[in-house]
């Protein structure tokens, strides 16, 4: 897998790209190629991210969500950085 590691990434990335305008297509997407964990897992990251964004303490949001703190905490510092895909995304859909 590492051999082509890159390239998986890259051609993943043109599959969503191809069908971001069909909702329902992304979502039986997902659904196929995660397990019900990851998909979870995935959701609830993003809410780590929303909440962290509103500027809520991180014990609330690991209560809330039933997550470890490390977790949140990770999100925290992923979001700090400017040029990061999570600020970058928010940005994006706060306009």
């Amino acid at each position: 897998m590492k051999k082509n590691s890159a390239q998986y990434k890259k051609e993943i990335i043109e599959v969503f790209s191809k069908i971001s305008t069909d909702k329902e297509l992304i979502f039986e997407f997902l659904r196929d190629i995660l397990t019900p964990a990851e998909f979870d897992e995935i959701c609830i990251r993003w809410q780590i991210v929303k909440r962290l964004n509103k500027n809520e303490k991180h014990r609330d949001i690991a209560g809330d969500l039933g997550i470890g703190i490390s977790t949140v905490t990770r999100g925290s510092r992923e979001l700090r950085n400017k040029n990061g895909g999570f600020h970058l995304v928010l940005k994006k859909l706060s306009k």
